[in-house]
């Protein structure tokens, strides 16, 4: 009797614990799929490009006026780089350029008869080379300036170097920081358009942002208009799809 009361007992016994190991396979089913779901949805995303562009006018120049002269005596050719020197500053600051906007070069003086090379006809022993450099955020003024450059000229005074002529200005946008924010919030945006078209058209809903990459700024210009400068900036961002 006993003996039959304790396999009754154990026959029990092994019925709960083979339940609970069925229960526990199910639950650990459950878990397995709905973790492989999870999974599933996590790599479903869309990456997508913004673009932003700005158009800005150049808020600092730096102009670079190159000048020669020649001669035979060396005390006439200094006289006449300090002569130019002067009418050039004048020229400057009675356009409304500041004498602290205006920097000076010391002038490079060659004999040319010191040289290792001395050209059969040599008409002018001394030559002599300085600058004039402006820099400025008078912008306007510096290019209705270079317009008249033939002033200095008219005048006498050899603008550019001894075997080319002209000056050379380069123009800079400083102000970048001030539009950044703007201009990443505008291609982000930009960027989540594109993402909501894509999701609707894939019958999806559009999630949060699983990865962001703001991309670099590049600010280009025109050869013909370099004060003119063009901004531009893509975002690259992952969407995650539902």
């Amino acid at each position: 009797m006993d003996n039959c009361e304790n396999k009754k007992k154990c026959k029990i016994g092994s019925i709960v614990v083979a339940v609970a190991i069925m229960v526990g396979l199910i639950v650990l089913g459950v878990c397995i799929s709905n973790g492989f779901g999870k999974i599933a949805d996590a790599d479903r995303y869309v990456t997508v490009k913004g673009l932003a562009e700005r158009e800005v006018m150049a808020d600092k120049v730096t102009w670079t006026i190159p000048y020669f002269c020649v001669s035979n005596d060396i005390q006439d050719l200094y006289e006449n780089l300090e002569s130019d020197q002067e009418m050039i500053m004048s020229f400057l600051i009675e356009n409304g350029i500041e004498e602290s906007e205006i920097y000076t070069s010391t002038p490079s003086i060659t004999d040319r008869l010191a040289g290792q090379y001395t050209p059969d006809r040599l008409e002018y022993r001394y030559s002599g080379r300085s600058a004039i450099t402006v820099s400025t955020s008078k912008v306007d003024v510096v290019i209705e300036m270079m317009k008249q450059e033939f002033r200095l000229i008219k005048d006498g005074i050899s603008i550019g170097a001894e075997y080319s002529s002209g000056s050379s200005a380069s123009f800079e946008f400083t102000g970048l920081n001030k539009i950044k924010p703007e201009m990443i919030e505008e291609a982000t945006r930009n960027a989540r358009e594109v993402a909501n078209k894509f999701a609707q058209d894939s019958g999806s809903e559009l999630g949060g942002i699983k990865n962001a990459n703001q991309g670099q700024f590049s600010i280009d210009s025109e050869e013909t208009t370099p004060q003119i400068k063009k901004i531009r900036v893509v975002t690259t961002v992952d969407y995650i799809l539902k």
